[in-house]
């Protein structure tokens, strides 16, 4: 079976992280990419290139030579898509920038994964990974030393690639329509606001005081503990069956106390049961309850583990430099077209042959698709969003953000719908009871006039309550059916719950993060957000496959999937591998030239190349750590900044507040920081889409309703708002009364 992007050139200029893993995400699902590399190969010598560069063919030209100008001027004019992560004006000075290319093919979807964006008052400046991370809150401050906690794990670059493929397809979605393409700008700046998420959400009326304790709560007894045997385990009391966790194991009379334990009374309990057991003897009892719990590993444990390979999420290939390999699967699985590593990657100008004959007789892309008139790439569609918590809900709201009708279905039995604000934002909300028979009817109804359902439910939750794929699928066979979890639909460990957390320590992103010590957390919801993203980019892809095939099908990626993808630099297994990597929460970097240091008021980050830096500073390139310490103590951070930037580094202040993230005038006229009303709440300050398309741009939509807020509008739209007062009196529709936290 062909994969959704069959027939679908792309070209990809892209170097580093960013670039080449979104073209690695489009070959993946079956494009044709032509990767085109400068004179001496790719500017960066990594094994993770054995996985960006998979799936590709592979070709030199020197864009500075006429003949090789030429060439690529043909293979733009052949292609669906391109992509490049220069700096801005850096395209267009060579004559191929995004204005010129889809000026002269008006089919072309070319998108630009600068650093910053091309307005940024920032984009002139080398805005490597740490640049942005520094700019981004990416580094907190240790709690113990006050000292910026560097992450080497390329967030910024990752969520970059993964909305570069979200809206390339959405891109694909809007051309099969109108049959027109346009530019995209997804700046890694922007595009790390996605992965921040509720941490930078601010609800003026509530105190931040007010913000830790529901955070608190909402954690419950979710935290690291070490074991018997010296390991540490991760534990989440946030599932329903953690009761049967506390009766089993006794804590039941502590936990019960509630509010009138105190939370160090329940730490000590809980870290003096976990010494009762080792980490293996835990993990295998939380599965036996059903409870959610992982060992934490490390990233060449999980390269070993029986569900990263059960699952295919690691796979094994032969690299033509490093031998067998062994490194990340496909993110995002589907039924009808399943993507698939069609070959390892190659050496560079290996077809070199294929590619000049295919330049030699380029002809612009075209289809037989009738124009239509859209004012957004999902205008039309329709989705049901049956998630809770993070990375289904966020599936759902991107759908939203590109213009999709979402109606998210709440149960009326939980307390509370979690993180309601952040992740309910431009959708239809419905408080509906899908165990009783007459909830299955509104849902059934719903159904008829869907064309997406997502759902984030445990692997067998969705079939028990008789709405599972196949089910779903007797009833409307063109459905588009999207299924997320922790760790996907496949393995032995396809049954298990988990979060955010479990996600992190299942994988070795804890370990990493938190070194030598207690593992920890990363800064973000990684997974959680990733998962969503990937999630909307394999229902655009069962979309686009749709409208030409008339087929639906079923979409699954899963927490797991994501953490494996984002830790993909340093994820993969081959003769020498040394784990050796960066890692711990006393790191500020990774050498001299490339970590945070301290002026005499605050942290800035510095990034260079020992040839980068020019003029007075030149000498800087030889000094150690201690003596460039010592240099920059004596001067502010903005002077520092300054004077590095102009020298050719990539400096940037270290900036560690959210609430002065969300209220930077670039970051609010961008509209990356955007404040509205939001009813029963007042005023909120929240994240908006990052991604910048030209023709049919991502909006953040109407503010997040109140639960339950919408079931008139949403019965009248299937013809039962007369229903409505006997559902509600029967307790199968709530309208209001449910809190949003």
């Amino acid at each position: 079976m062909a994969g959704a992007l069959a027939g679908i050139r792309v070209i990809d200029f892209g170097q580093y992280v960013s670039g080449p893993m979104a073209a690695m995400l489009l070959a993946d699902q079956g494009a044709d990419v032509i990767r085109i590399d400068p004179p001496g190969g790719p500017r960066f010598e990594s094994p993770a290139n054995a996985t960006y560069n998979r799936g590709k063919r592979s070709i030199v030209l020197d864009l500075k030579s006429p003949g090789d100008f030429e060439t690529a001027r043909k293979l733009v004019a052949s292609a669906d898509v391109v992509i490049e992560n220069f700096r801005p004006g850096t395209m267009a000075r060579l004559g191929l920038g995004a204005e010129a290319m889809t000026r002269e093919h008006a089919r072309l979807i070319y998108c630009s994964m600068p650093g910053f964006a091309a307005t940024d008052p920032r984009a002139g400046i080398a805005a490597w990974e740490g640049t942005i991370a520094a700019a981004t809150v990416t580094y907190p401050a240790n709690a113990q030393t006050g000292r910026p906690t560097f992450t080497p794990l390329p967030f910024s670059s990752s969520y970059a690639a993964f909305l570069a493929a979200v809206s390339v397809a959405m891109a694909l979605n809007a051309r099969e329509r109108d049959g027109l393409g346009q530019s995209i700008e997804i700046a890694l700046f922007d595009a790390t606001f996605a992965a921040i998420g509720y941490r930078a959400q601010r609800i003026h009326n509530q105190s931040a005081e007010q913000d830790l304790r529901n955070l608190t709560r909402l954690m419950g007894g979710t935290r690291q503990f070490e074991c018997k045997d010296g390991r540490w385990f991760m534990y989440h009391a946030g599932n329903k069956h953690a009761s049967d966790f506390a009766n089993q194991t006794g804590v039941s009379s502590l936990l019960s106390q509630g509010s009138t334990a105190s939370l160090e009374e329940l730490s000590r309990g809980l870290e003096a049961l976990f010494k009762t057991r080792t980490a293996a003897e835990w993990e295998a009892f939380c599965e036996q309850v059903e409870t959610e719990g992982a060992i934490c590993r490390t990233s060449a444990e999980w390269l070993e583990n029986e569900q990263a390979l059960g699952s295919k999420i690691v796979v094994d290939s032969t690299d033509p430099v490093l031998g067998a390999f062994r490194g990340p699967g496909i993110n995002v699985r589907m039924s009808e077209t399943p993507g698939e590593v069609r070959r390892p990657r190659v050496l560079p100008d290996a077809d070199r042959a294929s590619i000049l004959a295919d330049a030699a007789k380029a002809t612009a892309p075209s289809t037989a698709a009738a124009p239509e008139a859209i004012r957004t790439a999902l205008d039309g569609v329709k989705v049901i969003d049956l998630c809770i918590v993070l990375a289904g809900p966020t599936c759902g709201r991107t759908l939203a953000e590109f213009g999709a009708d979402v109606v998210r279905i709440d149960s009326p039995h939980r307390a509370a719908v979690a993180f309601h604000v952040d992740i309910n934002r431009g959708k239809r909300s419905l408080l509906l009871d899908l165990k009783k028979p007459a909830g299955l009817d509104v849902f059934w109804r719903l159904v008829e006039d869907a064309d997406v359902v997502v759902q984030n439910f445990r692997k067998g939750v969705a079939e028990r309550l008789g709405i599972g794929y196949e089910a779903v699928r007797a009833r409307k066979p063109d459905i588009v059916y999207a299924s997320l979890n922790t760790y996907g639909r496949v393995g032995p460990w396809a049954d298990r719950p988990g979060h955010e957390q479990i996600a992190q320590a299942a994988t070795g992103m804890q370990e990493r993060y938190g070194g030598n010590g207690r593992p920890t957390l990363a800064p973000f919801a990684v997974n959680d957000y990733g998962t969503g993203f990937m999630g909307a980019y394999g229902v655009a892809l069962a979309l686009l496959h749709r409208r030409n095939t008339g087929k639906g099908q079923h979409v699954d990626t899963s927490l797991a999937y994501t953490a494996t993808m984002l830790q993909s630099l340093y994820l993969q297994d081959y003769a020498g591998k040394r784990w050796d990597e960066p890692r711990g929460l006393d790191l500020t970097g990774t050498g001299p030239l490339y970590r945070a240091y301290q002026a005499s008021d605050g942290w800035f980050f510095l990034a260079a190349r020992p040839g980068d830096l020019k003029g007075e500073l030149s000498g800087l390139a030889s000094k150690s750590e201690a003596e460039l310490e010592a240099a920059f103590a004596g001067g502010t951070v903005v002077d520092w900044v300054a004077r590095l930037q102009a020298a050719g580094a990539g400096a940037h202040a270290v900036v560690q507040d959210f609430r002065a993230l969300m209220e930077d005038p670039w970051a609010v006229a961008r509209g990356l920081s955007i404040t509205r009303e939001h009813d029963g709440l007042g005023p909120v300050t929240h994240i908006a889409p990052s991604p910048k398309l030209s023709r049919t741009p991502a909006v953040p939509g109407r503010p997040t309703p109140q639960p339950g807020a919408d079931a008139a509008s949403i019965l009248a739209g299937i013809g039962m708002l007369g229903d409505l007062d006997r559902l509600v009196e029967a307790g199968v529709i709530v309208t209001e009364g449910m809190a949003a936290r």
